[in-house]
């Protein structure tokens, strides 16, 4: 493809996770795109312990990137669009990991390196929230940070914490059914008091509470159905069942309501006139201040984020720029 005389071509950049990419195939499929696309050579940023992706978005956004894709797991991609926040410059994601929970929300490739490429540097710009919170320590110690799908605090995070590390690389998101095992010790609901929105503090028992930019889970779970990731909206589920057959009702919820009954017209008749599971709560708001007697495992899309005495979180509407297949 020629370019006209004096035109400056477009760059982009990679921000990769060295252990989870290959970087001399990721390489070969990346120049190709850029030679038939016509843009110039990519800048290239590896993560490191030091710098999840944060850091190195915000070289490459000065740097003059017009894209930044994301090769790594969903805690490089929630980096990354830390950096991006309100940056206008588009994330493109390049699935590498074991949930890749944004990309199953958006109905991306998971497992086509070219495929997702190509939508890098050919696709369209999708403008959608982004989650934030703001994490108090036991000891005072507050820390904020962006999410992309979901928050959560209490049993699901104990659930993400022991999950085995080598079997996650060996089954995939399998191994948060070992996690789910490993946390039955610790099954015990907790009190924690509630402010959402500008409405007054409320208190309950529950075992987790789930923020939600999205509502899919790993497995094509979808806890949340009504969440949309463009709706200035934040989806809060609070799972606080009653004994083994409270959490039946939850799998019955999940999988089976959520699933599949609300594909079809009958299939959310039928839920409309079923009662209510009181072992799931669902709210919806734009902020949630939470606080708990004791400090509670706390997770930001999949990855553990240590203990939280209180956590608020908010939407900040149209945040970020998402690259999505053409003509999607």
């Amino acid at each position: 493809m020629n370019d006209a005389p004096g035109v400056r071509k477009k760059r982009a950049a990679v921000v990769y996770h060295p252990i989870k990419v290959d970087r001399v195939r990721l390489k070969a499929s990346v120049e190709a795109a850029e030679v038939a696309h016509g843009w110039a050579k990519s800048a290239w940023f590896e993560t490191s312990i030091e710098d999840a992706g944060q850091g190195v978005t915000a070289s490459a956004i000065r740097r003059g990137a017009a894209v930044v894709l994301a090769a790594g797991g969903d805690g490089t991609v929630r980096a990354v669009a830390e950096g991006l926040r309100d940056s206008g410059v588009a994330l493109a994601l390049l699935p590498s990991g074991t949930g890749n929970l944004l990309a199953r929300n958006l109905e991306l490739p998971l497992s086509d390196l070219d495929a997702s490429v190509e939508i890098a540097f050919g696709g369209d710009d999708r403008v959608i929230d982004l989650g934030m919170v703001k994490i108090v320590r036991a000891d005072g110690h507050s820390e904020e940070h962006g999410f992309l799908v979901m928050a959560g605090l209490g049993l699901d995070a104990k659930m993400i914490k022991n999950t085995n590390t080598k079997l996650k690389k060996t089954v995939g998101w399998l191994a948060y059914i070992d996690g789910i095992a490993r946390s039955l010790p610790e099954l015990k609901a907790v009190r924690l008091s509630y402010r959402l929105d500008n409405e007054p503090a409320k208190s309950m028992r529950v075992h987790t509470i789930i923020v939600g930019n999205c509502g899919m889970l790993p497995g094509g779970l979808l806890l949340m159905p009504d969440a949309k990731p463009d709706d200035g909206i934040l989806d809060i589920a609070a799972l606080r069942p009653r004994g083994p057959f409270g959490w039946a009702k939850v799998w019955r919820k999940v999988a089976w309501e959520n699933g599949v009954l609300r594909k079809s017209a009958i299939g959310r008749k039928i839920i409309d006139l079923s009662a209510d599971v009181r072992d799931v709560t669902y709210i919806t708001g734009t902020s949630l201040r939470v606080t708990v007697e004791e400090p509670q495992e706390f997770q930001l899309d999949g990855d553990e984020f240590g203990e939280a005495k209180s956590v608020h979180t908010w939407v900040d509407p149209g945040a970020l720029t998402v690259k999505v297949p053409a003509g999607a």
